[in-house]
């Protein structure tokens, strides 16, 4: 408490940071002391917000050492993370300042682990990654169905995505980045293998799933999702001696299922030929993204299927428009319980539910986002 700020909110004059914003603006409680961060002033004013302004550059170590000394919480919108995370994570993990971000990146993910678990577990901060539809649903969804199973026996989900949703520019620039460094991401997935201890007398396994039919088209769903979740299996005895995640994008029929693997594949392999992703990524640039009208009609739903100790449970995680709105309002949301909700006394780099768990859940819930056992 004797930090000027409980929240900053770094890259609030991006798309989904302005969001954010505004999210904070009608959800922060009386009393909260927040600011904006970011390098420049005047987009910043321009959101209109009666908060403070704070001056920072994702590529200046030293400014945003000093943006991490001020706050309690900072969470960032800003990226990719790769090329814009690294200089954040490192000062609030010497400062003892939570993190927060919304980075879809494996490599990111890996890179800060071996890089920064250490020193920030030292100091009492929460490296906390992935908090907007990467990769919150999944993560709090899978801790929520393995609640309702038997403990101490092995425990399998599934998780199976419907939705309608616009990506941002912002979003495209970072499937771009990683699809274009698949080379770095193995290198730094065998660097964090090495590093990070395993689970003692456990096993954990989590990965997209194989094509299957369960009433209709279930494709693997390859993102940093599963992985989230396995980190959050290894680090929580909760789901069992031995536990299986896989995860899937529901279609109702063949030709479907085909075509949107066929144009996932085809995305795949233009964003690692450089002039291909340079063009794909000028269609839809950093700042844009879908109007309210268009993310209105927008929204997802995650179906998990969980098995265990001769019981099977069936769990939903659902909300509206899940790239932008409701990711809004899981930063938002994540950034306020750790500021001032009681959560697990652990530190490094964490998961949301391992660093937040059932308090984030019944925020998200009194937000409007579901979580609910189906009969």
């Amino acid at each position: 408490m004797d930090r000027p700020y409980d929240i900053v909110l770094f890259g609030a004059s991006g798309f989904t940071g302005a969001l954010t914003a505004a999210y904070l603006a009608g959800a922060a409680p009386p009393g909260t002391r927040w600011a904006l961060a970011g390098r420049d002033r005047a987009k910043l004013e321009r959101l209109g917000l009666d908060v403070p302004i704070l001056i920072a550059d994702a590529t200046d170590p030293g400014s945003v050492a000093e943006l991490a000394r001020q706050t309690r919480v900072l969470a960032t919108t800003v990226g990719p993370y790769i090329r814009y995370g690294e200089p954040l994570v490192a000062a609030c993990a010497e400062a003892g300042t939570h993190y927060l971000d919304l980075t879809g990146e494996p490599e990111f993910v890996d890179r800060v682990y071996v890089r920064y678990h250490d020193r920030a577990a030292r100091s009492g901060a929460k490296i906390v990654h992935a908090c907007g539809f990467d990769s919150i649903p999944w993560d709090l969804g899978v801790l929520y169905t393995v609640s309702r199973l038997p403990e101490g026996v092995p425990l399998r989900v599934s998780g199976f995505l419907r939705t309608r949703m616009r990506p941002s520019g912002g979003t495209l620039a970072t499937a771009m980045t990683m699809f274009g460094r698949a080379r770095q991401m193995v290198e730094a997935g065998t660097q964090r293998r090495s590093a990070e201890p395993r689970p003692k007398g456990r096993k954990v396994s989590s990965a997209p799933g194989v094509l299957r039919y369960v009433g209709g088209w279930a494709l693997p769903l390859p993102s940093v999702d599963p992985y989230i979740v396995g980190y959050s299996a290894r680090l929580l005895d909760r789901y069992g001696p031995d536990f299986t995640y896989r995860q899937y994008y529901a279609v109702r029929t063949l030709p479907a299922a085909l075509a949107t693997a066929a144009g996932a594949g085809a995305f795949a392999a233009l964003a690692m030929i450089p002039p291909a992703r340079g063009w794909m990524q000028s269609r839809l640039k950093p700042g844009e993204g879908p109007s309210p009208e268009r993310r209105s009609r927008s929204w997802f739903k995650v179906t998990f299927l969980g098995e265990g100790g001769g019981e099977r449970v069936v769990t939903e995680v659902a909300g509206g428009d899940p790239g932008y709105d409701e990711t809004a309002k899981m930063l938002g949301e994540a950034a306020l319980c750790l500021a001032f909700d009681t959560v697990p006394d652990r530190s490094g780099q964490l998961t949301t539910a391992s660093a937040m768990g059932r308090p984030l859940i019944d925020r998200l819930r009194r937000a409007g986002i579901t979580f609910a056992a189906k009969s």
